[in-house]
């Protein structure tokens, strides 16, 4: 079958290859492409089954899932979005973090809804939702903080933070995590004048009205949360909101965690429901929830 085909090409092509080429994008109209061959040759199957399948014509929670489900087996690697020198898109469709897989699920979902779509579609979009108003200044405009990136994409028209809609209450924390672990930054570490715009996107966060679903009332709204939906973990580390992310799947009535997870060193569907694995954490908390906007 295609799905099949597809996870063992990206299993192939993560043991033959070395790492690759990043993507820098300037602010630019001109067409921009992807200068990594493997990344090019991921994105070109994703593209012609989605073609094939006709992506198009399903609604966005289907898109997601199908999506997402092709991204399965892919290994997990930490710091994708880490290099030295100044902020640059990169891409990196072979290794992926729960961050960096949720947001390729988000763009190709959302630009497969066209019956044709270009690199150039899959860069743009991407860069809109990785980082603050769409625009790369320096490191401090990714969106680090995952509350700060469902703010903030909200406010673009991506995505709605529905936490509060399907049993949510107060999420009461100071978040400063980053501003005061700045040795586990090493852009920080290297420009000390980053920690001022870091500082104030903390207290922005902090000023917001932010809720949660507590891990012991999870089960009891599973049924508000869709296939498709986005969930963020939260957590009981001083100073974080944001621990891990994933996407709602549904099986046997019961929700689960599509996600790249560092346990199992790759990208997989939990064989236990979201409600046990938190209630089994000493250091995950609860949930929001976001859903994609079409």
């Amino acid at each position: 079958m295609r799905l099949f085909s597809l996870q063992i090409l990206i299993l192939l092509i993560a043991l033959v290859s070395c790492k690759g080429k990043a993507d820098q994008q300037k602010e630019s109209s001109k067409v921009v492409q992807l200068t990594d061959t493997i990344d090019q040759s991921i994105f070109n199957s994703i593209r012609k089954i989605a073609q094939e399948r006709s992506f198009s014509s399903l609604e966005s929670a289907d898109r997601i899932l199908e999506v997402g489900k092709m991204f399965l087996q892919t290994p997990y690697v930490g710091g994708t979005l880490e290099a030295d020198g100044d902020e640059k898109l990169l891409v990196n469709l072979r290794e992926l973090d729960c961050t960096t897989y949720l947001e390729n699920v988000v763009v190709l979902s959302s630009i497969s809804k066209q019956n044709k779509f270009s690199e150039n579609d899959f860069l743009k979009k991407l860069k809109e939702l990785r980082y603050r108003k769409g625009e790369i200044k320096d490191y401090t405009s990714r969106l680090h903080y995952f509350s700060d990136w469902i703010y903030e994409n909200e406010q673009k028209g991506f995505v709605k933070n529905i936490t509060s809609e399907v049993g949510g209450i107060e999420y009461n924390k100071e978040i400063n995590f980053m501003s005061n672990h700045v040795d586990s930054y090493s852009a920080l570490k290297a420009d000390s004048s980053l920690i001022v715009s870091i500082q104030d996107t903390e207290n922005a966060i902090n000023g917001r009205d932010l809720f949660y679903i507590p891990e012991d009332d999870i089960q009891g709204v599973e049924d508000k949360i869709h296939n498709g939906d986005l969930i963020a973990i939260t957590t009981k580390i001083k100073g974080l909101d944001i621990s891990h992310v994933g996407i709602a799947i549904h099986i046997n009535d019961r929700l689960h965690l599509m996600h790249a997870s560092s346990l199992a060193k790759k990208v997989v569907i939990s064989d236990i429901p979201l409600a046990d694995i938190l209630k089994e954490s000493k250091l995950q908390s609860g949930i929001m929830v976001a859903r994609v906007v079409e």
